[in-house]
Formats: structure tokens, sequence, C-alpha cells
């Protein structure tokens, strides 16, 4: 037998490499809850779906295209490592899988902006397309050594963009590329007036974000470089969530009266996604001030698509661009100096602000501008969304002919009628 020889280091990214993939499942409850009965398969689907796709073209050509030689600081070759075979030889390969997990949970958020009415082929050809034109740029740019790197065009004349775990790469690529499908698949039927279309199992959603925030400390915390830094992040982690969620209560309870679960859910989120690029650059007092403020302005964000029209099913944008965006640029104000660039609460002179300003709007220009075309290709040839009878009888039916629930029926296949099955406690959409 082979004596194993093993570091901290290798064995704490392997783990947190299984706690971000089970981030995946996770937000599939998370969005499978907040969606009707009869959409919540599809919904967990998309998610599923996508830990397959992207573990497959990861492998065989995405990863190279986030490192090594890149083309005019956009991305790198997706020739450079196929097969991952040069990670193989070097002993990359926990670094590689690692990686994986960033990107299967970065396209799988977008899903939940088109619950209930996307086709289902579309989107299995979305998520590589998108993993591979969109995804892996930003992370070349950002994390290897592209344009807002610090050896980068713009990272060498304005200063690197501070990106930790993915507020730029993940949060607000996703934000934005669940805005611009929302925009091009249009509103569902009944969109803010039906109100079937309020989440059908909140202890599911309640779950998924139980599962997230527990996959987040390795998502966080999988890359650290010593075991002081992991502990800054880890702290931080639970600091800005714990904030985030009472961010959000607080708004509801201003607002409505009365704080809700789904509320306390996503401000739980909310605060994970405004801390994801700073937690390991400001301190636990920051990383309070950076969860309160993404919780309550997500909250405050989510109902802006009824002002403006846009059907963002799940609050993708509402959640993860608002906050991301927010933590992103907050580095700028609460960045410790022994961290790095300080942010101006620590005596910066506003360089790191500004960086973190212009990578936000490259990376929402970029993103918004790539998946504009994707989804215009794609409305083109296979169409975004399915019919309106199919979308009225359930996309759990019409596209995988399953159901979530199957209801009893009385004595000689009687159907029970729905307001009966509604007082035994059944959901009926």
């Amino acid at each position: 037998m082979n004596e194993m020889t093993l570091d901290a280091g290798t064995v704490w990214m392997v783990v947190s490499a299984g706690l971000v993939l089970l981030m995946t499942p996770g937000l599939a409850l998370f969005y499978g809850g907040m969606t009707r009965s009869k959409s919540a398969l599809n919904m967990m689907m998309m998610s599923f779906v996508s830990m397959g796709l992207v573990g497959v073209v990861w492998i065989l050509w995405v990863s190279g295209m986030t490192g090594g030689e890149g083309w005019l600081g956009l991305v790198g070759s997706p020739l450079a490592d196929p097969g991952l075979t040069t990670a193989m030889e070097e002993g990359g390969l926990i670094a590689a899988g690692f990686g994986a997990t960033f990107a299967i949970i970065t396209v799988a958020l977008i899903s939940g902006a088109v619950a209930d009415r996307a086709r289902f082929l579309t989107w299995c050809v979305f998520v590589p397309v998108w993993v591979t034109l969109v995804y892996a740029p930003l992370a070349y740019m950002v994390w290897g050594g592209g344009l807002l790197a610090e050896e980068g065009a713009i990272g060498s004349r304005l200063g690197e963009a501070l990106d930790f775990a993915g507020g730029l790469v993940v949060h607000i690529s996703a934000g934005v590329a669940a805005l611009v499908l929302a925009l091009m698949m249009g509103k569902r039927k009944g969109f803010g007036v039906d109100p079937g279309h309020k989440p059908h199992n909140v202890p599911f959603t309640m779950l998924g974000a139980a599962l997230l925030w527990f996959g987040w400390f390795g998502f966080n915390g999988g890359a650290a470089g010593d075991t002081g830094q992991l502990g800054l992040i880890w702290i931080n982690t639970l600091a800005a969530a714990a904030a985030g969620m009472l961010g959000w209560v607080v708004v509801e309870w201003v607002r409505r009266g009365r704080p809700t679960s789904i509320g306390t859910a996503s401000g739980i989120v909310a605060g994970l996604v405004g801390i994801t690029p700073a937690c390991a650059f400001v301190s636990p007092l920051g990383a309070l001030v950076i969860g309160v403020v993404s919780g309550a302005a997500s909250a405050l964000a989510v109902n802006l698509k009824y002002r403006l029209g846009f059907d963002d099913s799940l609050d993708v944008v509402g959640v993860h661009l608002t906050a991301g965006i927010l933590g992103t640029v907050l580095i700028g104000f609460f960045a410790l100096p022994s961290e790095g660039p300080a942010g101006l609460f620590y005596g910066g002179d506003g360089r790191l602000l500004l960086a973190q300003t212009v990578a936000v709007v490259v990376a929402v220009v970029f993103t918004a501008v790539l998946t504009f075309l994707i989804a215009l290709v794609l409305k083109a040839t296979l169409g975004l969304r399915v019919s309106e009878e199919d979308e009225e009888r359930g996309v759990d039916l019409t596209l995988h002919d399953e159901s979530a629930y199957h209801y009893d029926v009385g004595f000689g296949g009687v159907p029970v009628p729905a307001d009966a099955q509604a007082h035994r406690g059944v959901a009926a959409d």
C-alpha cells in the first residue's frame, strides 16, 4: 500500500471543493421551494444538469481558459490544458477541481430568473456556451492575470481589482446574465398578480439556505493562504450572513409589519454574497456592515422588478447583482491596510475604490453584451421559452413527464377536489 502524505492546505482545499459542490444541490432546494409545485422538479433539474455539463466541459477545455498565457488579457487558451493533462502532471488537479465547483454554481444561479418558462434543451445548450464565453474570460481577467489583475492592462494602471472569492466573477456575472435572460424571455403569464406564483414549499427554501451557508465557508475559505487568513474569512462569512439576515428582516418588519421565512433565507444569502469578494480583506466589523447593507439593500431591490416590469422569478438580480456590486465596491471603503491596499476608512487614497468601481463596470458590460448575443442566437434557433400551454400545465409534466407531488384520488379513481386537497394540507396550483 502506498503511503499518503498530505499537507493541511491540500486537505482543506479538498474539503472546501466538496462544500462548494454541495452548494449547488442546496441551491436546487432553495430555488425549488420558491417555485410553483408544478415547476419544482424542472427548477432543481436546471441546477443538477449544470453540474453535469460544466463538470465535463471544465475538463475538456474551460479550465485552460481561466489561466496561463492569455489573449489580449481577456481569456486563456482552451487548448492550454485539454483533459487537464498538464494539471495532472504538475499536481494541480485539486485546484482545478475547486475551480470547477465555482463555475458550476455560477451558471446554476442564473436559472432562478427564468423559472416556470425556460426550454430545458435551450438551457442545456446555454450552460456550456455561457461558461465558455462569459465565465471563463471573467475568471481569467480577475484571477488569471488578465485585464483586471495586477499585471493586466487595467489593473496595472488603476490598481488590481480585489475579488477574493467571486463578487465579480460569480455573483455580478450571474446577476447580469439573469437580468438579460429575464428581459429576453419575457414575463410569465399572470406575473405580479397571480398568487399561484408564490413559493410552494418554504421549508425546502430554508433547508437550501442552510446548506448554502454551510457550503459558503468552503466557497470563501478554500483558497486561504494561511490559518490567520482562514480564521478571518471564517468569522467574516459568519458575521456577514447573520447581519444580512437581520438587515432583510428589519426592512420587512418596517415595510410589511412582519418578517417572513423567505425573507430570512434570502437575507442570509444576500449577506453571503456581499462578503464573498471582501472576505479576506475586511475586519469582522467591516463584514457586519457589508452584511447588513447587502441584506437591507437586496430586500429593497427585489421589488424593483415589479416597477420596472421584468420577471426575475426568484430574485437573482435583486439579491446576487445588488449584493455582489455592494460587496465589491465596499472593499474600497473597508479594506484593511494589513491585507493589501487600504480602503478609504483606513487611510486609503481612493485608488482602490476606483479600481473596484471600474472592475464592476467592466464585469457588468462584458457579461451583458456576451449574454445578450448568446441568448439572441439561442432564441433564433432553439427558442428560449416553452409555449403558453406548456407553462400553464407546468414544465415538470411538459418537459420531464414527472411531478414533484402525486395527489391522492378518491374511491373508484375519482380525483379529490382541489378544495378538499387544500383542506388536507396538499398544495394545489
